[in-house]
């Protein structure tokens, strides 16, 4: 039996059937932005690898910083014991991030920072003796991860993980706001989450919301006056603001955090993705000075009080903390302000001519993210074999066909992937 027979029967793929999986394509090597498969064949990634690869592959900085790091130290327990890659990284996402953000935890990944951010909030309010406070607030197309707490801010109907409504948390949700930017603002967009927010704020830890961009629950976007107003109705009533930028940091939407564009800042916030470039598994939870505090307060002898109790194996990787100190000194260094501007342009004028076609209902840009969202669901399948045909490789759910390019990505390169988009979208 070769090595794909194997790995078909015995290994699993993320959201797919064991016993009928659908395909999964070798690949051998990947170098730029290009995917080489077994059979020799070369795709454009045009998704980042789930966008986290935003200096595409085999990048010369990066692969420095991991050779380098693994001749002093690949790994260290962070119980006890420190690094100077963790505190280098620290030392950049805090200059990074909104001001009020002063403290860092080290994840694993983008769904474990979403539950240390979950427990920060519990623990923020079970430090001041305010037990009751223990739910959640967020809107509808979400989504947060596929650990249990993450799963509880999911879409509850429309998402990935209502298989398991039965068993999770029981949150609280608003209805996700149309107007997509301020020029469409209408007050009703806010209605029902302040009618939520008043109702239930008592009982609220937090509000946990994906800032001006709604990843893998619709890949929506709506209007920083949204944003706005939500942090002005927390600190009305209390409640503390988290906002995951795990998709949406680094760049993406074009500002450095997609929160940037409403002027706000959060009490919690996450990241992940694109924070090592693409080459390591590694996630963060920053919070501010008064959450810290907060979750340090004395409660009544509790021999807890002030731990926050959360301890990944390996947090604060030293392999990881090094490429990702390397991928935001080569971020930094590039003009990738200028480049994700251009990169919104192209799709923009690229895509547009899919508007006319019957089988799409809507065309989206914002940042590096172009979205087409179809009348009917994608047959997966059938699409990516039709765009690897055409040299791009694209990851469609539900009834979206998208692109999050590296944002290294030439414009010749990017016509090739919304040239294979309109193709598709044409022949369904």
């Amino acid at each position: 039996m070769n090595w794909l027979e194997f790995e078909r029967r015995h290994v699993w793929h993320p959201y797919a059937s064991m016993l009928n999986p659908i395909p999964a394509y070798p690949v051998a090597r990947a170098d730029g932005v290009f995917l080489e498969f077994e059979d020799g064949r070369s795709v454009i990634d045009g998704m980042s690898s789930w966008w986290c690869a935003i200096h595409g592959y085999n990048v010369p900085e990066l692969n420095a910083a991991i050779t380098e790091q693994t001749s002093k130290m690949s790994h260290v327990m962070f119980g006890g014991l420190t690094h100077r890659p963790a505190s280098d990284l620290a030392e950049r996402l805090l200059s990074l991030a909104p001001s009020n953000m002063q403290h860092v935890f080290f994840a694993d990944s983008g769904s474990v920072s979403v539950e240390v951010a979950i427990k920060m909030a519990l623990q923020f309010w079970q430090a001041g003796g305010r037990y009751e406070k223990h739910r959640l607030l967020t809107i509808r197309s979400g989504y947060h991860g596929d650990t249990f707490g993450a799963m509880s801010v999911c879409d509850p109907e429309s998402g990935m993980h209502h298989l398991f409504s039965g068993v999770l948390a029981q949150q609280l949700f608003a209805d996700t706001p149309g107007a997509r930017n301020d020029d469409e603002w209408d007050e009703e967009d806010i209605a029902s989450f302040k009618s939520r927010i008043k109702t239930h704020h008592h009982e609220l830890a937090a509000v946990i919301l994906e800032p001006i961009v709604q990843g893998a629950g619709g890949m929506r976007f709506y209007a920083p006056e949204f944003l706005r107003q939500v942090r002005k109705l927390c600190d009305e009533y209390d409640v503390l603001l988290i906002l995951d930028e795990i998709a949406t940091g680094f760049g993406r939407t074009g500002t450095m955090f997609a929160c940037e564009q409403a002027g706000i800042e959060p009490d919690i916030m996450c990241v992940g993705k694109a924070l090592t470039g693409g080459y390591m598994s590694l996630a963060a939870t920053l919070c501010s000075a008064a959450v810290c505090r907060g979750i340090h307060a004395d409660s009544g002898g509790n021999q807890d009080a002030g731990v926050l109790m959360h301890g990944p194996t390996f947090m604060a990787n030293p392999l990881a903390c090094a490429v990702a100190v390397a991928s935001i000194d080569l971020l930094l260094s590039s003009p990738w302000q200028a480049s994700v501007a251009a990169i919104e342009h192209q799709l923009k004028v690229e895509l547009d001519v899919c508007r006319q076609m019957d089988a799409v209902a809507d065309v989206r840009c914002m940042g590096a993210i172009g979205v087409i969202e179809l009348k009917q669901p994608v047959d997966v399948v059938n699409i990516q074999r039709q765009l690897i045909d055409m040299g791009v490789w694209l990851r469609p759910f539900g009834r979206l066909l998208y692109t999050m390019p590296p944002l290294v990505i030439r414009p010749d390169q990017l016509r090739r992937v919304t040239a294979a988009m309109a193709s598709a979208c044409e022949h369904i």
